[in-house]
């Protein structure tokens, strides 16, 4: 089904943009119940969900305007866990807002707080940033929230995770009374909940695209051997040559995976706790111009990351539990694209996958990993087939 009716220079964004019908999520949040209503979102990432939540405040925004007037102190406030994310949240809904005429900044970690200041002190009228920064700016004065008339949670449930409640308990708390609040989260679980209950008014919950596994993921579960994890890893890779990224548990384990993969030839990255943040730059843009194929990460490392074409995610240690899973899977099936979640999953621990698997209501397809000379016979048929043409 086609857009609803929206604002003009919205509508144009999307349809410049290729937009011809609304996601899931999309569709849920412009439904007409949910009309200046706050809202709780159980949404999967890769969903839509920033465009979704852009057009939701939409009317609190625009109002019943075409344009928007001066940038004055923010209509509307977007919080996002990490600075990747914020940023791609910005430029989403930069693009989305343009023809609006808004002004869309972004506070952020790792960033000239200076400059940022001089940025808010010109005006906003959507200011999108990490929990820890957008807390600074209040303490020191420099972002005014008083006019504030929506503000968004994204990711949720990966903020408190991360050990954001105090800031963002800080920034609500000093928002109007009055505001629309929209909270989107991959998973409700029972903290969540109780934010919710704390800072919203009634809130419509909607499971846009429902809590279990993505729609757009396959799964499958490789039993391996003992010792044979790296194997099975490498002829994984080997197997699927599709742009990857490989979860460890620890930084040691990013470390050592990371470095065999590169000794037999892959180009890797490997994203972890101790890089700084130019170095996680460097590393993510490697991925993203192609430079690098694999990325080995750990949990923490690895939120905010958006990389669109990513088909493959490989889970070289198991997830810890049901929202680790869900969280590492959504890196992969993004924006109505295909994607594939892997467990390795050694014989002695088959048992903790199937429940594990049942807890997050995910089908997944058992068996073994591809042998070298599978993967041998597959490369010479292709080959084959090249040369006949």
């Amino acid at each position: 089904m086609p857009f609803p009716t929206l604002p003009a220079p919205l509508a144009e964004a999307l349809a410049a943009r290729g937009y011809a019908e609304p996601t899931p999520v999309q569709e849920a949040v412009l439904a007409p119940e949910t009309a200046g209503r706050d809202l709780l979102v159980s949404a999967q990432t890769g969903s839509g969900k920033t465009v979704a939540f852009g057009l939701a405040f939409a009317p609190e925004v625009l109002g019943e305007a075409a344009r928007l007037g001066p940038a004055r102190t923010p209509l509307a406030l977007a919080i996002a866990p990490t600075r990747e994310l914020a940023l791609q949240v910005r430029e989403e809904l930069g693009w989305l807002y343009a023809g609006a005429g808004a002004r869309v900044i972004a506070c952020v970690g790792g960033t000239d707080m200076r400059a940022e200041r001089r940025q808010l002190d010109m005006g906003a009228h959507i200011v999108v940033g990490t929990p820890g920064r957008l807390r600074d700016h209040l303490e020191r004065g420099a972002l005014d929230l008083a006019a504030l008339r929506a503000v968004v949670l994204d990711e949720a449930d990966e903020m408190l995770d991360m050990g954001f409640r105090d800031e963002l308990e800080a920034i609500l708390d000093v928002t109007p009374e009055t505001r629309r609040t929209l909270l989107f989260s991959a998973t409700i679980p029972k903290e969540i909940a109780a934010l919710a209950k704390r800072y919203q008014r009634d809130a419509l919950r909607i499971a846009a695209t429902g809590e279990g596994a993505h729609r757009d993921i396959t799964y499958s579960a490789i039993v391996i051997a003992p010792r044979e994890e790296e194997r099975a890893l490498v002829n994984l890779l080997r197997w699927h040559d599709a742009r990857a990224i490989v979860f460890c548990a620890t930084r040691a384990a990013v470390a050592r995976l990371h470095g065999n993969l590169t000794e037999r030839g892959f180009e890797a990255v490997a994203l972890s706790g101790e890089l700084t943040q130019a170095e996680r730059n460097r590393a993510l843009q490697s991925l993203r111009d192609g430079r690098a194929r694999v990325c080995v990460a750990t949990d923490v490392a690895a939120r905010g990351i958006d990389l669109p074409d990513l088909g493959l995610v490989v889970h070289a240690e198991l997830p810890r539990d049901r929202e680790t899973l869900l969280h590492r899977s959504g890196r992969t099936g993004r924006a109505g694209r295909k994607g594939q979640s892997i467990l390795l999953v050694p014989a002695n621990r088959r048992r903790i996958a199937e429940r594990l698997l049942a807890t997050a209501r995910i089908a997944a397809e058992w068996g073994a990993p591809p042998s070298a000379d599978e993967i041998r016979a597959r490369d010479a048929e292709r080959l084959r087939e090249q040369a006949l043409g």
